[in-house]
């Protein structure tokens, strides 16, 4: 049996030619034209030595070039290796080395990356996507200048679906990050399960991402949520993409007007930030939207509410993780009412609430949340140990506490490995931060266990305030003591201008733990 991920464009070639696939500014690709660029920079890959299973490093910005380079290293029968822009160095290398890459595809104003790749031997070749007619590095070939005479009609390479497709690097709490090994039916099922069945009412009421939709890709395309979440899902569907090179919320608000944007994917921080336009309801028309999903982290109830009360368009929010391709768990689109839940496992997915002997909880009870089914990785490239830790009873443990009600819907409680052990006392940073978001000067907060002589750990809050807010530490602690319990609320607050964030925007705790 074969299959291969870049079937989406095979088939989007087919069945959907003459429908827009993807939209920049000066530039449309109908599915064909696509197709044929896919097919063209294949014959390069594939001239240029790189052969089924080789494993191609991706760092390119939110553009048409990404998705034509990972469609084509796919069709090429390569395994994509997507990566942060923001790397240095001395991260290029690393990820280069570590998955035994053979080649790069690289944005040309990325100096880092072309530093990082001088410097593993084994990565022989470098395509460069955006020259422009500009100087090459050295072992450098023009991604768009090869492409004008390749062939427009490639073969696709013949993979297996348990084949790798995709190699994602995890970020990690500690240690170095590891290579989540994706294989062509876990991405493509994906694919199918955010087109076809996400925003559908009902099984007799189906909705799809289908032609006439736009989905607006500011979410990082090298990131897992941004690929199927948007890349992946949209072009299964026939549904056209508007890649958005960076994040900055009065574009985003001028673009979805502008073009007639009707699906929306973004992390809590974006949520906040487009909350945060002064009169955005006024100043931009926001009705063609029809589809908002949030996740990557929880996103309060407090800015969920806000943002469907004033924008008039719900938010399903949805849980997954890199080892889950990315979509576990998503609320149905007609009970996005209900408050706090991730919803239950999407099509073909099952879920646990386990204690630590991985045997479930009682109905309501906190565990962790375990995952099994199509979605979930083959394993940590070349790390059967690592894979062994979070690969048991066959059950992919994802390291987050979380409780299931009655109706099946999943309710995130924290990271196992956040939970603050106060006194001998649980508190869940996640419950304590969604009372600081009620406050009306906290735009952002984060809650962290501190070390303490007595109580083991205290409960300390990282915050930034709204602009022309003022809240003093004193505050903010009468503000939680009066809504949790003794043991719960902060004693200690460090208000800081702005909270450190991800690639996607996630708020990255460890860099504030790291400042004490």
């Amino acid at each position: 049996m074969s299959l291969n991920l870049a079937i989406i464009v095979e088939n989007g070639g087919r069945f959907f030619a003459d429908q827009t696939a993807l939209t920049h500014p000066g530039r449309q690709l109908t599915y064909a034209e696509l197709a044929v660029q896919v097919h063209r920079f294949s014959s390069v890959l594939s001239d240029n030595g790189v052969e089924p299973g080789d494993k191609v490093g991706l760092m390119v910005i939110n553009r048409p070039e990404f998705t034509i380079a990972y469609f084509a290293i796919l069709h090429a029968g390569g395994v994509v290796v997507p990566m942060n822009i923001l790397f240095v160095e001395d991260e290029v290398a690393y990820a280069l080395e570590d998955s035994d890459a053979s080649a790069l595809v690289l944005w040309a104003p990325l100096d880092a990356g072309a530093k990082g790749f001088a410097r593993v031997p084994g990565c022989r070749r470098l395509f460069v996507a955006g020259a422009g007619g500009g100087a090459l590095p050295d072992r450098a070939i023009a991604m768009e200048e090869s492409m004008e005479t390749a062939d427009a009609e490639a073969d696709m390479a013949q993979t297996r679906p348990d084949d790798t497709a995709v190699i994602l690097y995890t970020s990690g709490t500690t240690g170095q990050p590891k290579g989540a090994e994706l294989t062509h039916s876990n991405l493509l099922l994906n694919a199918m399960c955010t087109s076809e069945r996400v925003f559908s009412h009902s099984m007799h009421n189906r909705e799809f991402l289908g032609p006439g939709n736009i989905a607006l890709a500011v979410l990082p395309l090298f990131h897992s949520f941004g690929q199927t979440a948007t890349q992946n899902g949209v072009l299964y569907g026939g549904a056209t993409m508007r890649p958005l090179e960076r994040f900055d919320p009065e574009e985003v608000l001028s673009v979805i007007e502008a073009e007639q944007i009707t699906y929306f994917s973004g992390v809590p921080t974006m949520y906040f930030a487009l909350l945060a336009v002064p009169d955005a309801v006024e100043r931009f028309d926001l009705s063609s939207l029809k589809y908002c999903v949030s996740g990557g982290a929880a996103i309060p109830v407090e800015v969920k509410q806000q943002f469907e009360k004033r924008f008039s368009v719900n938010i399903q929010e949805a849980y997954g993780l890199s080892e889950t391709s990315p979509l576990a768990c998503i609320q149905e689109i007609w009970r996005t009412g209900k408050i706090g839940t991730i919803g239950p496992p999407v099509w073909g997915v099952e879920a646990m609430i386990a204690n630590n002997g991985d045997t479930p909880v009682p109905t309501g009870e906190v565990g962790e949340i375990l995952i099994r089914g199509h979605n979930i990785m083959k394993g940590y490239y070349n790390r059967p140990e690592a894979t062994a830790e979070v690969m048991t009873n066959g059950w992919f443990h994802t390291g987050d506490l979380g409780r299931m009600d009655e109706d099946g819907d999943l309710f995130v409680v924290d990271r196992k490995k956040d939970m603050i052990i106060r006194g001998g006392f649980n508190v869940y940073p996640r419950e304590v931060e969604e009372v600081l978001y009620r406050h009306p000067a906290v735009a952002e907060c984060a809650v962290l266990g501190v070390p303490d002589e007595k109580l083991g750990e205290d409960v300390m809050a990282v915050i930034s305030l709204h602009n022309g807010q003022t809240a003093g530490e004193a505050d903010i602690i009468a503000y939680a003591k009066e809504h949790l319990a003794a043991y719960k609320y902060p004693r200690r607050i460090r208000i800081i201008d702005s909270l450190p964030k991800g690639p996607t925007g996630k708020i990255l705790k460890r860099e504030l733990r790291s400042k004490g």
